[in-house]
């Protein structure tokens, strides 16, 4: 038997809230937006010194933010955290591979199931994924 509850006879206007960006830190985000879009097929948007981002209107970007003192992460090695990692979706591993080494990614050291998931990581050291 499903729980049924009455509706709030005034219910409070919920704020809109929408998901806009991703940022990632980095010593020099126009440099990771240039990859990012090149990879992507995304134009840069917003480029200063200490920001940048790349989107289509009406879609979420991911925005590239400097921080002076930027330190590469260092996965698998625990010393400086990946933070967070980007999974991006491709037909063919090999070829997106090839492509984004490139555009500047680098292959990482460890690839834990290269055979559905290659490990990479951007100019600014961020891991992200290519899977099928």
């Amino acid at each position: 038997m499903a729980l049924q509850t009455d509706p709030d006879p005034d219910p409070e206007p919920v704020p809109a809230v929408r998901y806009l960006a991703v940022t990632f830190d980095c010593s020099d985000p126009v440099e990771l937006a240039r990859f990012y879009s090149a990879a992507l097929g995304l134009p840069v948007t917003r480029s200063t010194d200490g920001f940048a981002l790349v989107d289509r209107e009406g879609s979420p970007g991911l925005g590239f933010y400097r921080l002076d003192d930027y330190r590469r992460p260092t996965w698998p090695d625990p010393s400086v955290p990946k933070q967070a990692h980007l999974e991006l979706g491709v037909d063919d591993l090999d070829a997106a591979q090839t492509r984004l080494v490139a555009l500047g990614a680098v292959a990482a050291d460890v690839q834990p199931v290269p055979g559905r998931r290659r490990v990479l990581l951007d100019p600014a050291g961020h891991p992200f994924c290519i899977t099928l």
